[in-house]
């Protein structure tokens, strides 16, 4: 079967492998649909420190059950539509003890520490399968990132008497805005493109500022009548942002960072102490986000086709990386399709 690889720095090739067989315990998935994510990037630009190459990439699947070993439960049945939760559990480690699975120490994501998704079929343990025959394949392939945006929100214990900044309307910041103004907070979206601002209002966004065009620390105190937000998730991983999400914050809010930033970061620690923070970081996602992302998506609201900027062949892997690559504040979601 066919199958993505990143060989090297801006380097992807595509390779023939034995198609998996089925093994008790496990189901069988013919992929559809696979996404793009900023780790994959990462990974063909040389800057990802968690992959070791060569490596399958992908872990934002739309696929259709093939086959059940005979000891998966009922539930699970051929030809369903389903999505992967990509991320492993060791059980033991603190995370997993206190039930928080979605961040354990030894955690293995597809497409990062193990090979992923990009291929005609993969083989996966009955329960990281979530099947809903109410989606398409295509947008079951959007439903990690944006659970990863939801998951902040839960981070945040967010509230409809809450205002939130949003800082990045990327795919996971878009998650973000969605889950926030589901919950009925006041949503104040932040980016330096106009067209992903634009489209974060018509998500629910009240407020948006381009920070390239606007001073952000002026536009926040006015918005908020000299007190900041109540929360802020900071979903780029740049360091102005990161210090930003201290200094938009109110006096006892709370700040989610989900971004990576790839350099040290100095901040005014005094913020820390005199706001009397609540700061925290939000990692991937849970069962939990993935199904509240697939109920949203079955409303029909979501204008779904606006975050796929484009869609590639297999035999296509290194032109659209190399395009992402060239544009990354243009692009929301690239997919393949198998």
């Amino acid at each position: 079967m066919k199958a993505i690889q990143i060989i090297g720095q801006r380097k992807t090739q595509l390779i023939e492998i034995p198609k998996p067989e089925l093994k008790p315990g496990h189901v069988l998935l013919k992929i559809g649909f696979v996404g793009f994510c900023g780790s994959d990037l990462n990974t063909f630009r040389g800057l990802n420190p968690l992959v070791k190459l060569p490596i399958i990439p992908g872990h934002e699947i739309g696929a259709v059950i093939e086959a059940v070993a005979d000891d998966v439960p009922s539930g699970l049945q051929p030809g369903m539509h389903a999505t992967v939760n990509p991320y492993t559990s060791c059980g033991h480690c603190p995370s997993c003890r206190k039930g928080r699975f979605n961040a354990c120490e030894f955690n293995q994501t597809l497409g990062v520490q193990r090979d992923g998704a990009m291929s005609e079929y993969i083989l996966v343990p009955w329960q990281k399968v979530i099947a809903d025959e109410g989606i398409s394949l295509r947008d079951l392939a959007l439903v990690e990132p944006m659970s990863v945006g939801f998951h902040a929100v839960s981070r945040a214990e967010l509230t409809d008497i809450d205002t939130v900044l949003v800082l990045g309307c990327g795919m996971i910041g878009v998650g973000a805005i969605i889950r926030a103004s589901l919950r009925g907070a006041v949503v104040i979206a932040v980016d330096v493109d106009d067209k992903k601002l634009e489209l974060a209002k018509r998500l629910g966004a009240q407020y948006t500022i381009n920070s390239t065009k606007e001073d952000l620390h002026e536009r926040i105190r006015e918005i908020t009548r000299e007190e900041g937000a109540d929360v802020v998730i900071e979903a780029v991983g740049r360091p102005e942002t990161y210090t930003a999400s201290i200094s938009e914050v109110a006096f006892a809010g709370r700040v989610v960072y989900i971004g990576y930033a790839k350099e040290k970061i100095l901040f005014d620690t005094s913020h820390f102490v005199k706001k009397e923070l609540g700061i925290r970081g939000s990692r991937n996602a849970t069962p939990t986000d993935f199904k509240a992302v697939m109920e949203y998506l079955k409303c029909g609201t979501c204008p779904v086709d606006e975050l796929i900027t484009a869609i590639y062949a297999p035999e296509e892997a290194q032109t659209a990386l190399e395009k992402w690559s060239a544009n990354p504040g243009e692009v929301f979601r690239i997919l393949i399709r198998f």
